[in-house]
């Protein structure tokens, strides 16, 4: 019986901002810390972005309840996880069924990315990239390689031809994966690839769904709007999908009178239902993958959060929204470690000093060997 049938039509109704955060929040495991083990929570947020090899690390510490950074380390070791590049071409930490589910769907998306590159579509233009990916194909397989590696013997293999283009082609055409020990906790190296079809041992998926894969996103990330699906993924012609699943979905409007869609059956808690504070890495994916972000009170304002000055900046939500970002730092000579929270105008007494509790527990997992850890919040008027 499909959805329909089972729970029959509904008509639209609205949702405010505030119950669209609650939703998400739950969906993203940041309302309470849950029990689920690594694999099912990456299985379910449908992986976390990655490009910064630590912040899957923080991600999961800041959703699971006794999160243990070797535990993540241990499953990309076993290669039951990987470091792949697939939505909005960006560096994503998932599931070895979906790295094979996923990369083809988002084909498209690095289709694209390479012809508009700047630097290296003028290059490749009129060039037959078909011997020289069949040739790096090999290579890889005969052991993972890093990017200079790449480069140097496709240079030598295909001189007059622009080396650089030749292996950024290779990253967009080919489902490169990096290989441990880079993205294992407490370890450091240069990123080196290999094929994911040589590094799991299995092929692509020959007829992804990308059905599934819109009915994963409402499920991590409802309600949302295809606008929002788009964004997430970077992917286009998606409202032709979601109008072919409408019949499995449940509608609804925002603020704003947007349509949204989600699952059913999926958890819509009470706009009223607490939300403790989380810190975030730099790049997270419950900031990142919604068109409109009202949900999470991100306004115009907000972006002098992220001024370069600042450098790098995880993000700081309290009462599910978004109160500011946040940088460490580390003393040398001293061995302390200083979590700076960044924020717009005054905060209440009581939203300080919550921020500030949940900082110091960050730093406890950040920065267990610092000799001193100091919490500052810092706000720019």
């Amino acid at each position: 019986m499909s959805l329909l049938g089972q729970y029959g039509r509904v008509t639209a109704d609205l949702r405010s901002d505030r119950a669209l955060n609650r939703a998400t929040l739950q969906r993203q495991l940041l309302l309470d810390r849950s029990p689920l083990p690594v694999l099912d929570a990456v299985d379910h947020l449908v992986g976390l972005q990655a490009q910064e090899p630590n912040d899957p690390y923080l991600g999961l510490w800041s959703r699971l309840d006794g999160f243990r950074p070797e535990d993540l380390g241990q499953l990309l070791m076993d290669r039951k996880l990987v470091r792949i590049v697939v939505m909005r071409a960006t560096v994503h930490l998932v599931t070895a069924d979906d790295c094979l589910e996923l990369r083809p769907l988002t084909q498209p998306v690095l289709d694209a990315e390479l012809s508009r590159h700047r630097d290296y579509a003028p290059p490749l233009r009129g060039v037959d990239l078909d011997p020289v990916l069949a040739f790096a194909r090999e290579l890889v397989a005969e052991r993972p390689r890093s990017g200079k590696e790449l480069r140097t013997v496709l240079g030598e293999r295909f001189p007059g031809l622009d080396a650089a283009a030749l292996a950024y082609a290779c990253r967009c055409r080919m489902a490169m994966v990096q290989v441990p020990p880079r993205g294992v906790w407490g370890r450091s190296a240069q990123v080196t690839t290999t094929t994911a079809e040589s590094w799991l041992g299995r092929p692509l998926a020959a007829a992804p769904s990308i059905d599934r894969m819109v009915l994963r996103y409402f499920a991590a990330f409802g309600p949302a709007s295809v606008a929002d699906v788009r964004t997430w993924s970077r992917l286009t012609g998606l409202r032709e999908v979601v109008d072919r699943l409408r019949p499995e979905l449940r509608t609804f409007r925002d603020e704003r009178g947007r349509e949204l869609f989600d699952l059913p059956d999926a958890p819509r808690p009470d706009e009223d239902q607490p939300a403790p504070t989380r810190f975030l890495p730099t790049y997270d994916n419950v900031v990142l993958s919604h068109d409109d972000r009202r949900r999470f009170g991100v306004k115009a304002d907000v972006q002098r959060l992220w001024a370069p000055a600042l450098g790098p900046q995880g993000s700081v939500l309290h009462d599910g929204t978004l109160q500011g970002t946040w940088n460490l730092g580390r003393d040398r000579r001293s061995g302390s470690a200083t979590l700076t929270v960044n924020h717009l105008g005054r905060l209440p007494t009581a939203t300080g000093d919550e921020i500030e509790a949940e900082g110091r527990r960050v730093l406890g997992f950040l920065a267990p060997e610092a000799t001193d850890h100091e919490v500052r919040l810092s706000g720019l008027e």
